[in-house]
Protein backbone atom coordinates (compact mmCIF):
# COMPACT_ATOMS: atom_id res chain seq x y z
CA UNK A 1 0.00 0.00 0.00
CA UNK A 2 3.09 2.42 0.60
CA UNK A 3 4.05 2.51 -3.24
CA UNK A 4 0.58 3.35 -4.33
CA UNK A 5 0.31 6.12 -1.51
CA UNK A 6 3.64 7.39 -2.44
CA UNK A 7 2.68 7.52 -6.10
CA UNK A 8 -0.96 9.43 -5.70
CA UNK A 9 1.19 12.05 -3.54
CA UNK A 10 3.50 12.46 -6.37
CA UNK A 11 0.27 13.12 -8.63
CA UNK A 12 -1.59 15.44 -6.15
CA UNK A 13 1.75 17.19 -6.13
CA UNK A 14 2.14 17.50 -9.76
CA UNK A 15 -1.98 18.50 -9.63
CA UNK A 16 -1.22 21.30 -7.62
CA UNK A 17 1.90 22.33 -9.39
CA UNK A 18 0.13 22.43 -12.50
CA UNK A 19 -3.14 24.63 -10.91
CA UNK A 20 -0.41 26.73 -9.08
CA UNK A 21 1.29 27.33 -12.59
CA UNK A 22 -1.36 28.42 -13.93
CA UNK A 23 -2.32 31.27 -11.54
CA UNK A 24 1.13 32.92 -12.26
CA UNK A 25 1.68 32.25 -16.01
CA UNK A 26 -2.25 31.36 -17.00
CA UNK A 27 -2.90 28.76 -20.05
CA UNK A 28 -4.08 29.44 -23.09
CA UNK A 29 -7.98 29.47 -23.67
CA UNK A 30 -10.17 27.71 -21.92
CA UNK A 31 -8.20 25.33 -20.12
CA UNK A 32 -6.95 28.39 -17.89
CA UNK A 33 -10.63 28.48 -16.56
CA UNK A 34 -11.04 24.93 -15.59
CA UNK A 35 -7.77 24.89 -13.51
CA UNK A 36 -8.73 27.85 -11.53
CA UNK A 37 -11.75 26.25 -11.03
CA UNK A 38 -10.38 22.75 -10.15
CA UNK A 39 -8.10 24.61 -7.68
CA UNK A 40 -11.25 26.12 -5.71
CA UNK A 41 -12.77 22.80 -5.62
CA UNK A 42 -9.55 21.08 -4.81
CA UNK A 43 -8.81 24.31 -1.99
CA UNK A 44 -11.86 23.05 -0.07
CA UNK A 45 -12.12 19.89 -0.53
CA UNK A 46 -8.87 19.10 0.84
CA UNK A 47 -10.26 21.67 3.64
CA UNK A 48 -12.91 19.81 4.20
CA UNK A 49 -10.36 16.74 4.80
CA UNK A 50 -8.43 18.69 7.22
CA UNK A 51 -11.47 18.38 9.15
CA UNK A 52 -12.35 15.35 8.98
CA UNK A 53 -8.54 14.44 10.04
CA UNK A 54 -8.99 16.71 12.90
CA UNK A 55 -11.95 15.06 14.23
CA UNK A 56 -11.66 11.89 14.12
CA UNK A 57 -7.58 11.62 14.98
CA UNK A 58 -7.10 13.98 17.55
CA UNK A 59 -8.34 10.98 20.15
CA UNK A 60 -5.73 8.89 18.62
CA UNK A 61 -2.58 10.55 17.83
CA UNK A 62 -1.05 14.12 18.86
CA UNK A 63 -1.57 16.69 16.06
CA UNK A 64 0.54 19.11 14.78
CA UNK A 65 0.48 21.91 12.00
CA UNK A 66 2.96 19.73 9.66
CA UNK A 67 -0.16 17.32 9.71
CA UNK A 68 -2.89 19.19 9.14
CA UNK A 69 -0.68 20.52 6.03
CA UNK A 70 0.11 17.36 4.65
CA UNK A 71 -4.01 16.49 4.75
CA UNK A 72 -4.65 19.46 2.98
CA UNK A 73 -1.82 19.19 0.48
CA UNK A 74 -1.91 15.25 -0.44
CA UNK A 75 -5.81 14.85 0.90
CA UNK A 76 -6.92 11.53 0.93
CA UNK A 77 -3.20 10.11 0.32
CA UNK A 78 -2.28 11.61 3.59
CA UNK A 79 -5.39 10.16 5.72
CA UNK A 80 -4.92 6.82 4.53
CA UNK A 81 -0.99 7.05 5.86
CA UNK A 82 -2.32 8.49 9.15
CA UNK A 83 -5.02 5.39 9.21
CA UNK A 84 -2.31 2.92 8.47
CA UNK A 85 -0.20 4.58 11.33
CA UNK A 86 -2.95 4.67 14.09
CA UNK A 87 -4.01 0.97 13.17
CA UNK A 88 -0.51 -0.02 13.59
CA UNK A 89 -0.06 1.71 16.99
CA UNK A 90 -3.05 0.09 17.92
CA UNK A 91 -1.60 -3.66 17.47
Amino acid sequence: MKPLITLGKLITLFAWGVMLYNLVMPFEGQISTILNILLVVTCVMHGIQVLIFHSLFKALMELNAKAHFSVFLFGVFSLLEYRQAVLNKMQ
